[in-house]
């Protein structure tokens, strides 16, 4: 997951990690665990397909955000 874009595209909105945890419906412990990849938490395919409507996201960008692996 590329976090940096996600985050890019949330302060870009104006929102933080606690406007999205709440529009998600999930607490901001648990978001943090998400958007971190801690203890094999990930955003799952409803959460996802909310923030690509939320911020009006193409399918391009989707892949980018959440499927591309980054390579160091």
């Amino acid at each position: 997951m590329d976090k940096r874009k996600l985050k890019s595209i949330m302060t870009y909105n104006c929102d933080t990690q606690a406007d999205l945890a709440k529009y998600l419906g999930i607490s901001n412990q648990t978001f943090s665990r998400k958007i971190n990849e801690k203890g094999g938490s990930e955003f799952g395919s409803t959460e996802i397909r909310l923030i690509k409507s939320k911020y009006n996201l193409y399918p391009e960008e989707i892949d980018e955000i959440f499927f591309d692996k980054l390579v160091s």
